[in-house]
């Protein structure tokens, strides 16, 4: 199995046991929530890739990872690197998949970094310089300059659409989350609505500060606890 799939399964917000240690437990049940995860579509759509990627459902994977990878979520544009250069879902392309792997290592995660460079050993003269033409398109579309702001945007909206406030006051607010298995959970609003869950910067560090807590080496079931929202649940947030 190849160790990108490995990575994205440890960051599978959920994430592992060990990147969760500093949170409460409302905030643990928070980020395990369908809520939650229908909130954030950069980890809603890493999610269910990763669920038919495990599945073996390939196609449908590869669409939720681009997904995922438009919300700007690095782990979902590693994966899209690998199945192009795997050929899963997708017609092998080895050029196009550098292009992706160079974009999923933009914030220099140290992994991603490592299959970037493995994946530009391998190539050919030829597929080196037509790997960098795609990975300017790519980039336009997918690159933090851009998906970064539409994540934001989407964060804030989906923010204010629960809360009803325009200045993001929350106060005493409880709130009921849906659980693993759709069981209601109450869990406070000031945990809910923590700056590191939807302030992009505070955001983007806590997910930074999560990749960086990964352990190293093979994976146990007892680390993860994969969530997945419904498919009734799941909205293609592209067409909007």
């Amino acid at each position: 199995m190849p160790k990108i799939f490995w990575l994205v399964l440890l960051l599978l917000i959920p994430v592992s046991a060990s990147a969760v240690s500093s949170l409460s437990e409302d905030e643990k049940l928070i980020v395990y929530s369908n809520t939650f995860l229908n909130a954030h579509p950069d980890l809603k759509y890493r999610s269910v890739g990763m669920e038919n990627y495990a599945k073996g459902h390939y196609k449908e994977a590869f669409h939720y990872f681009q997904l995922g990878a438009y919300y700007a979520d690095k782990p979902s544009q590693g994966m899209v690197a690998e199945m192009y250069w795997k050929g899963q879902g997708v017609e092998v392309d080895r050029a196009e998949a550098y292009a992706w792997m160079d974009l999923a290592a933009e914030r220099f995660y140290k992994d991603l970094i490592i299959e970037r460079e493995r994946y530009w050993s391998l190539l050919t003269p030829a597929e080196q310089e037509l790997s960098i033409e795609k990975g300017q398109r790519i980039y336009k579309k997918y690159g933090d300059a851009v998906a970064q702001r539409r994540l934001k945007n989407v964060l804030e909206r989906k923010r204010r659409f629960i809360t009803g406030s325009r200045t993001g006051f929350v106060g005493f607010l409880k709130l009921y989350v849906n659980g693993p298995n759709g069981t209601p959970i109450p869990i406070n609003g000031d945990d809910y609505y923590s700056d590191k869950f939807w302030k992009m910067d505070e955001y983007l560090e806590w997910q930074s500060t999560t990749w960086q807590a990964l352990p190293t080496g093979k994976v146990t079931a007892s680390e993860l606890m994969p969530v997945t929202p419904k498919p009734t649940e799941i909205k293609d947030e592209n067409k909007k």
